[in-house]
């Protein structure tokens, strides 16, 4: 399926849309002040041991300390040496307090969490991502069949110079890449490994020895292929950036960058800042009537199925049925847009037919297959649920553009006036038992201070001469429908 890649760029943020088909299908956000750091290399210093936890955590420079499992640290697992004992040490057997390590970054900061380190690094190249530490060669699990990955690891060990250390990863976009392609992402890589070694040597920790590609960079590295028909940029001096990058590690993408000079934003007129404001609703409408409902929490994501208003099937059986086939590419298509990850529940329209449930489960595995990001679908649950999970590589849409309301402070909901109303009334009393002021007064927001004035003014006025106190009230406009003050006078 052809793509295009559009490009939005300014000094404090990059925007990048994939679109197929004319439809929006994945969406990336880099800004300035909070770039994401996978993929960087950092000389590090154990901060603290957890023998508990098997776990430790690393100084890397940032606010908060990174953490490192002792199944992401590579000596534990292979280590450099014969001893058998190694594939087994506990972290505390090969970390220490102060200890300066090389670290590389697999997972950013998310929410309260540090960022996730791993010891094996690895450098991504255009096709091929470099192992120095570890002399393994390994092949794309996206290239299936056996003779080709057995004819590429062939081919790799052939190119590589003469006394070289370290191992590769081919790449999918390898698949038709030439030998004077592979020499060159081999050599660009392993400058980089001795670049990042000779900084090691010479700077105290913590230090950042490597920074990962930015985000129109990994754009041209990573997504665009044969393909992506044009890579359209609005930027003159990041379109002139990516056209020297393309020259040197991807020269076949060269010819479809583009400049954007149309009078309308970029975005605009590709409706993409509508399909971002749809993409942080909680209702998806879909083309036949029906709808999903996308409820993000902590813990997981749940995707309810509505059949809605559809009504063209010729029985009820077909019309539930049709609904879940729409949903399931729906589906597909939100979770890259928004970039969900994580646990996630999908509770389509039940069916009846186990034949109907197979082509939904079919259908939803085909359309994520489409997704760069990993993912695993466990199939109907006793209760009819469909249980899958994404891989999280970064902060989802939401996160990124919005933050929690003020006002509920994230519950999706705020009790009433009404309500508050008769908080108030009962707190008044409470006080009234304790404390002996001239009067009381209610500082509260617009509609509990009219609800007072009006429906509730009787039983306000009941209060007040049971206690035999003045209660007066006073708007404050910047309280939210839930905050409120009594003030005793």
């Amino acid at each position: 399926m052809t793509q295009e890649i559009l490009i939005n760029h300014t000094a404090h943020e990059t925007r990048v849309a994939i679109v197929q088909q004319g439809a929006i299908q994945e969406l990336l956000i880099e800004r300035a002040a909070t770039r994401g750091i996978v993929g960087n290399v950092y000389l590090g210093k154990v901060s603290r041991v957890l023998p508990g936890m098997q776990s430790a955590f690393v100084d890397i420079g940032l606010e908060r300390a990174a953490f490192l499992h002792v199944a992401d640290v590579w000596q534990a697992r292979q280590g450099n040496s014969k001893s058998s004992n190694n594939a087994t040490a506990p972290i505390e057997k090969v970390l220490f307090e102060g200890q300066t390590l090389m670290v590389q970054v697999i997972k950013d900061p998310l929410g309260t969490k540090g960022a996730r380190l791993s010891t094996q690094i690895s450098i991504a190249g255009r096709l091929l991502v470099h192992l120095p530490q570890d002399p393994h060669i390994g092949v794309s699990q996206r290239i299936g069949d056996e003779t080709e990955r057995s004819q590429l690891r062939q081919r790799l060990q052939g190119l590589m110079p003469e006394g070289a250390k370290g191992g590769f990863i081919i790449r999918t976009s390898a698949e038709e890449a030439s030998d004077d392609d592979l020499r060159t992402d081999i050599d660009y890589l392993q400058k980089r490994w001795q670049q990042i070694l000779g900084l090691s040597g010479k700077q105290p920790a913590p230090y950042l020895l490597y920074l990962d590609l930015s985000l129109t960079q990994r754009a041209l590295r990573d997504i665009a292929d044969e393909q992506t028909t044009v890579i359209q940029i609005d930027h003159a001096g990041e379109l002139e950036a990516l056209r020297e990058f393309a020259r040197q590690y991807t020269p076949s993408i060269t010819g479809k960058l583009k400049m954007f000079a149309g009078d309308r934003p970029i975005f605009e007129l590709h409706s993409i800042d509508d399909e971002i404001e749809r993409a942080l609703a909680r209702r998806v409408d879909l083309k036949s009537g029906g709808y999903l409902i996308i409820d993000q929490t902590e813990a997981l994501t749940t995707i309810d199925v509505n059949t809605g208003g559809f009504v063209g099937g010729r029985n009820f059986d077909e019309t539930i049925f049709k609904t879940n086939l729409e949903a399931a590419h729906a589906i597909a298509r939100q979770l890259r847009l928004r970039n969900l990850g994580g646990i996630i529940i999908l509770d389509f329209i039940d069916m009846a037919a186990q034949e109907h449930r197979d082509t939904v489960l079919s259908e939803l595995r085909k359309a994520l297959a489409r997704d760069r990001t990993k993912s695993a679908v466990n199939g109907f649950t006793s209760l009819g649920l469909v249980e899958m999970t994404r891989k999280r590589t970064r902060e989802s849409l939401s996160h990124i553009v919005s933050e929690s309301c003020v006002v509920c402070a994230g519950k999706g909901h705020v009790k009433t006036a009404r309500t508050i109303c008769y908080e108030i009334l009962r707190e008044i009393e409470r006080e009234a038992k304790q404390f002996n002021p001239r009067e009381f007064r209610v500082v509260a927001s617009q509609p509990v201070i009219d609800l007072f004035l009006e429906e509730e003014a009787q039983p306000l006025a009941s209060l007040s001469a049971a206690i035999g106190k003045t209660v007066a009230l006073q708007v404050e406009t910047v309280y939210g429908q839930e905050q409120y003050d009594i003030v005793l006078m």
